[in-house]
């Protein structure tokens, strides 16, 4: 006789409002790291999103030179473990070393370098800590061989639409490396990382005042009725196209140069 599996739920009324990471996730070998079994990482550095979201680890990574005091307010905030960015562009070698080894003595659980960190680089962190290195691939090209041979533990694949081609790719040379990758907005695409040797799934969520929009727009939750000042004079300022209504129009801002950015 077959016992169907049944799962009780607690939700509570606060907190039943948390982001969910995609349900297919799940369907992920998932990767074991000290005992604990990884499936979905949430990629992202806001700490009211990584303090209300149900997924398995928090990769930080962001396009400034790493700093512990960032590291440590992720910590302090997380339920969950964190992967911490040690750079690999203009924060390199000794330095991403030196990051590697405070931010494991902070309680890091991993750390993610970016694709431009060198190989010697590379096994300075790995002489300095033991807990795993992730290092970012962007595309087929990569020389993932030499980083494993330099002491890589993990991949993390962020290759945008070509991340299932970038996955297969690699996983045809290499069977058994562990392989985190981007899943991209649907289900489908999710499902097609997976299919091509994805072990774990990144997940991008949306802002919190994105999140918060929503559910004030929706209806529905106690957000009802919360909305920015900056998103209610827009709301107002498009939803009536009367000459009254566009004579109180605030006056548009010159265009400012963006300046670009560089990986650190």
């Amino acid at each position: 006789m077959t016992v169907k599996k049944f799962v009780p739920v607690y939700e509570g009324e606060l907190r039943k409002h948390s982001i969910q990471v995609p349900r297919c996730i799940s369907e992920c070998s998932g990767i074991r790291i000290f005992g604990r079994r990884i499936k979905s990482l949430v990629f992202s550095t806001d700490v009211a999103i990584i303090k209300n979201i149900n997924a398995d680890a928090v990769i930080a990574v962001y396009p400034f030179t790493p700093q512990p005091a960032i590291t440590q307010a992720i910590l302090s905030v997380s339920e969950v473990p964190v992967f911490a960015g040690v750079g690999g562009g203009l924060t390199n070698g000794q330095r991403s070393a030196s990051i590697a080894a405070y931010a494991e003595h902070q309680g890091a659980f991993g750390l993610v370098c970016n694709a431009f960190i060198t190989e010697e680089a590379i096994r300075a962190i790995k002489e300095t800590v033991e807990i795993p290195l992730v290092y970012t691939v962007v595309s087929e090209q990569t020389d993932v061989a030499g980083k494993l041979a330099a002491g890589v533990d993990f991949l993390n694949v962020s290759g945008a639409a070509r991340t299932p081609e970038i996955v297969a790719h690699i996983r045809e040379q290499f069977p058994e490396v562990p392989i985190i990758a981007t899943g991209g907005p649907t289900d489908d695409t999710i499902r097609a990382t997976i299919e091509a040797g994805a072990n774990a799934i990144t997940y991008t969520p949306p802002t919190s005042a994105g999140a918060a929009l929503r559910r004030a727009y929706s209806g529905t939750g106690p957000s009802v009725g919360i909305v920015s000042p900056v998103s209610f004079w827009m709301s107002q300022r498009y939803s009536n196209s009367s000459s009254e209504q566009n004579d109180h129009a605030a006056p548009s801002c010159p265009a400012r140069p963006v300046r670009p950015m560089r990986w650190t």
